[in-house]
């Protein structure tokens, strides 16, 4: 579809004072392809001239409903992730208690374990024998004086 610009017509040249009875040629203003609206085109009379017309249009199928399930999901996935937001921005404020409460328990995995290796590690006493009860008693005399004293077993 060629796009021929107008041409307008240009009257016979006039003489001083001759009266003008018609107007002068005014040039036709084309539309821009992106200004034509849908269903109108150019079309070639069969005289020639070029004019806009309207042009069938193909029948569009009409559209099908959206199903539920598709409605369900499209409202449910910003819910689950804004949740999913609030989450990870509670777990960024919680990392560092986090952080000590899982070196706390560590530590407290450690001393227990700790504790379990010094019961299990010292040598049992027999439980038959008695215990033995030693007294010392020392006495001395002066800064620098003798000590004496004496050792008793029970």
């Amino acid at each position: 579809m060629p796009d021929y610009p107008a041409r307008p017509t240009l009257p016979e040249p006039l003489r001083y004072e001759d009266a003008i009875l018609y107007p002068p040629a005014v040039v036709e203003r084309r539309m821009l392809p992106a200004e034509i609206p849908p269903g109108v085109q150019y079309v070639t009379l069969p005289d020639g001239t070029r004019t806009l017309a309207y042009t069938p249009q193909p029948q569009t199928p009409p559209a099908r409903p959206v199903p539920t399930w598709a409605k369900t999901t499209a409202l449910l996935a910003p819910t689950v992730g804004g949740g999913i937001a609030a989450a990870s921005a509670g777990l960024a404020y919680a990392a560092p208690g986090l952080i000590a409460l899982a070196e706390a328990l560590w530590a407290t995995v450690a001393l227990i374990a700790a504790g379990a290796v010094v019961v299990l590690a010292r040598p049992r006493r027999a439980t038959n024998r008695p215990t033995t009860h030693i007294t010392q008693h020392v006495t001395a005399t002066g800064l620098f004086g003798r000590a004496t004293g004496t050792i008793n077993h029970r």
